[in-house]
């Protein structure tokens, strides 16, 4: 919600319960509230170049089951193949799952990793949005994740967007959630518009006319000086304060978050989804929608976007075949990866925007009693796409059962260095300072990125 001084909802003068200090805020900005002037200092702090690089970042909550989706292995045994076929992709030799048709025909434009070790073995989306493993030392205040680590080194590309955008949904089963800023802070946390919040980025009856006028903006507020503590001044702050004011009144922000100002025909190409599907308290919702939103939102300047895409700890049970439930998440995911990947290429955005889907780890070769597959950290998958990478290959193979690698193992570091590089990031000699002040780098150990996309 956007709060101005003064505001009222329900007959009760700031209804979010933060004090008059807080002369602006927008959305969920971390746990504690944070106000978007704090987001926008901590910006300039860090004094650095812009650049239009961006990422998408899509977590699958709770671990896709590789060998069912992007690396099938139909002359296994029944128990460890399962039921689906795979068919040929655009690119000769390259074969994936039936039900991803759209992906098949996209494959040029795609990059597939089969190999991916050294994953967790338990429920836990800090290895995914940092790229460290959460059973290695962690620093006090923990490991920021990736976006909250570009904020910091990038800073934002201008004053129509924060640079950190989370669309991810909150889930109150913990190890499913983003893991925050870790060290770097709540000013380096994600701007959060999603659930109600997006529907209160209005003015509360201030008009854009008035916050046009600087002048009169300062004399609304000046009445508050004696509320401001003594230490800090209005003219202090009023920077950044009128630069989260450029935000609201440039409409770019807003403007990427109401789907209603996209084309219709585009909206449908994603496909729709119900927010309240899988909202069982530990995974989270189906909705192609977010990847969409996106798009929109890099195009209106932020650097990362990171959403959770529905759930896949699938282990089975009575009527609850992982099967069943791959049949009803294949194909709406099918759809809504192809749209954004065809519209990022039709939009001249694939050269600068790289997107990557993935989850915690991998899932058990042999199909379980109860009809599904267990948590299986030996060997992970996932797709990449955009970035100006070489697409149109696959990376890294399993064994006979998908249930190890046996060519071009790939860590969680190695596509964290990629990441950072096709951002224009020198991982090898940039660091952030911890809580202690010492320089932590951004990757764990001596990764490389992958030379096969470059």
């Amino acid at each position: 919600m956007l709060t101005v001084p003064g505001s009222t909802h329900s007959g009760q003068n700031f209804c979010d319960g933060v004090s008059r200090r807080s002369l602006l805020k927008i959305g969920a900005l971390g746990a504690a509230g944070l106000t978007l002037p704090g987001l926008l200092r901590a910006e300039a702090a860090a004094g650095v170049q812009k650049s239009n690089k961006s990422v998408i970042m899509i977590y699958l909550v709770g671990g896709p089951p590789h060998q069912d989706m992007f690396d099938l292995k139909p002359e296994a045994p029944a128990e460890v193949a399962g039921p689906w076929k795979p068919i040929d992709t655009n690119v000769p030799g390259i074969q994936i799952c039936e039900a991803f048709p759209r992906l098949a025909q996209n494959m040029d434009k795609l990059v597939a990793i089969r190999s991916i070790v050294g994953s967790q073995a338990g429920h836990d989306a800090a290895q995914v949005f940092t790229g460290h493993d959460p059973k290695q030392p962690t620093p006090t205040g923990g490991w920021p994740q990736f976006g909250s680590t570009v904020a910091k080194v990038q800073g934002n590309t201008g004053t129509s967007s924060p640079p950190f955008v989370s669309l991810c949904y909150p889930c109150t089963h913990g190890p499913y959630n983003e893991p925050g800023p870790g060290f770097l802070g709540t000013s380096f946390a994600p701007f959060r518009p999603m659930g109600p919040t997006r529907h209160d980025m209005v003015l509360n009856g201030v008009t854009l006319e008035r916050l046009g006028d600087r002048r009169s903006l300062l004399k609304s507020v000046d009445r508050l000086k004696r509320e401001v503590d003594n230490t800090t001044t209005l003219a202090g702050i009023d920077t950044f304060t009128s630069q989260a004011m450029d935000l609201l009144t440039s409409s770019k922000l807003a403007d990427a978050l109401d789907l209603s100002k996209e084309d219709p025909k585009i909206v449908e190409r994603y496909g729709t989804g119900d927010p309240t599907k899988f909202m069982d308290g530990n995974g989270a919702p189906r909705v192609p929608q977010c990847l969409l939103v996106a798009r929109r939102l890099i195009e209106a300047g932020a650097r990362v976007v990171t959403l959770n895409y529905s759930k896949w700890d699938w282990h089975g049970g009575p009527n609850n075949s992982i099967f069943k439930r791959e049949a009803e998440d294949f194909p709406v995911f099918d759809q809504c990866v192809s749209a954004l990947v065809e519209d990022l290429h039709a939009r001249g955005l694939d050269q600068d925007c790289s997107v990557i889907i993935w989850g915690e780890f991998g899932r058990t070769p042999k199909i379980s009693a109860q009809v599904g597959r267990d948590h299986w950290p030996r060997v992970n998958c996932a797709l990449l796409a955009g970035g100006g990478m070489q697409t149109g290959q696959v990376i890294g193979a399993t064994d006979k059962l998908g249930g190890e690698a046996v060519d071009r193992p790939v860590t969680f570091p190695d596509l964290y260095a990629t990441l950072y590089r096709n951002l224009g990031i020198d991982f090898r000699s940039t660091t952030v300072p911890d809580l202690a002040g010492r320089p932590q780098y951004l990757t764990a150990g001596h990764p490389q990125p992958l030379a096969e996309l470059v």
